[in-house]
């Protein structure tokens, strides 16, 4: 009996990869603080689960393929009140911006085709594009410049050098950014959309963090910009807005008719998203918008004392993210996994050790961001200065800590 060779190549989440120790190190007694997952520890809004509650049935049914009127209403709400306006047809709910980005990559890259990212990029990138045997083009990005976008003559360099110049199909990145919490300036995006458009490129945008921005300067979404409307898919979602991950409610926007139509295609072969999901996101419009404010703050508050405890931290390189909730850094050892595996088995601080997220799964070049760890900002302040101190005893305690 043999499997895939597409399963078989698709990795596994580095994300989730080590839960399963995680479990046994817990069932030990140790406390393991958890800043390996983008889960949001802000209760989720009432009126969600209100909405579920009040729906009264007797069957629950398959609903339409695009979704429920009421929740494309409400996507659509949400997006006019950022200046981003799409008719009912032109936005589908999905499971998840996962689900959205995956249906995307399925409409617009053949097998052997390729698709351009900045890394480091949202790992999960790379699972989309090896289910489909798409391959990820990356342009590297660097912590030492806070991941500033190349400019054009990177990509170019770049795409010349993949070999793929003629099988890129699309750009596909997120804004703000995971991992590295980049807000990108309107320069930066200048560069991006020059790219896609001299190299004739689909604009994957997946904008979920577009609530968290802790700069001085004005979100701006792609979707905004007329002269790539045609070529731009919005990708959206409620997990971190809404602090709602488990409901898996995401959507898919496109000006591109022929693109919406072939994605109505994927929509309808997996029949429908939850309907209790679904009637759960459609509430989200009675939000106020105090709610989604008050967990910018939360998370930007938390972000700048993580900072300022990072750069106490000997040997550590810390950039200022300036959205989403999360933050890459370089540490002093050479293999952030073996130094993860290694804080679980081995390093105890009050009963206490810690989890990360290594950050070589969020690249595509070979033996890239193999110091560098993603540390996620979704708990509370007090958990995320007892982790900090975990990490400055456990890099002095490391056997491989590297000199500096």
């Amino acid at each position: 009996m043999e499997f895939s060779r597409r399963i078989q190549n698709l990795q596994a989440s580095p994300i989730r990869k080590f839960i399963p120790m995680v479990d046994r190190v817990e069932a030990e007694g140790v406390d393991v603080i958890r800043l390996n997952i983008g889960q949001p520890d802000i209760p989720t809004p009432p009126d969600f689960l209100e909405a579920v509650r009040a729906y009264d049935v007797d069957v629950l049914e398959y609903q339409n393929s695009r979704g429920m009127k009421r929740t494309l209403e409400t996507t659509q709400l949400y997006l006019h009140n950022y200046g981003l306006d799409f008719d009912l047809d032109e936005i589908c709910i999905t499971n998840g911006a996962s689900e959205g980005i995956a249906m995307a990559v399925t409409v617009l890259c053949n097998p052997g085709d390729a698709i351009l990212a900045m890394e480091p990029f949202y790992t999960s990138y790379n699972a989309f594009a090896q289910a489909q045997e798409v391959e990820i083009v990356p342009v590297r990005t660097y912590a030492e410049d806070g991941f500033v976008v190349p400019p054009l003559e990177a990509w170019d360099a770049a795409i010349e050098a993949s070999g793929k110049k003629d099988k890129l199909r699309a750009f596909l990145l997120s804004s703000p950014a995971n991992p590295t919490g980049r807000v990108y300036s309107e320069d930066e995006m200048r560069i991006i959309m020059q790219v896609v458009q001299k190299y004739d490129l689909w604009l994957i945008a997946d904008e979920v963090y577009r609530e968290f921005n802790y700069t001085d300067r004005p979100f701006h979404s792609f979707a905004e910009y007329p002269e790539i409307a045609d070529r731009t898919i919005l990708v959206d979602s409620i997990s971190k807005k809404y602090s709602a991950c488990g409901a898996r409610i995401g959507s898919l926007a496109s000006k591109n008719k022929a693109f919406n139509d072939y994605v109505l295609k994927l929509c309808q072969s997996r029949l429908c998203v939850s309907t209790l999901d679904q009637i759960g996101a459609g509430a989200m419009d009675n939000v106020d918008d105090a709610y989604v404010e008050h967990n910018r703050k939360v998370y930007k508050q938390r972000r700048d004392a993580l900072r300022k405890r990072l750069n106490q931290l000997d040997g550590v390189v810390a950039p200022e993210p300036e959205g989403a909730f999360y933050i890459v850094i370089k540490l002093p050892v050479d293999n952030a996994e073996t130094f993860i595996l290694w804080m679980l088995e081995h390093f105890r601080k009050d009963g206490k050790t810690l989890l990360m997220t290594p950050a070589a799964a969020f690249y595509a070049t070979p033996d890239m961001g193999l110091d560098e760890v993603r540390v996620s900002y979704c708990v509370a302040e007090e958990r995320l200065m007892e982790a900090m101190d975990i990490l400055e005893e456990a890099l002095k305690a490391y056997p491989g800590r590297k000199t500096v």
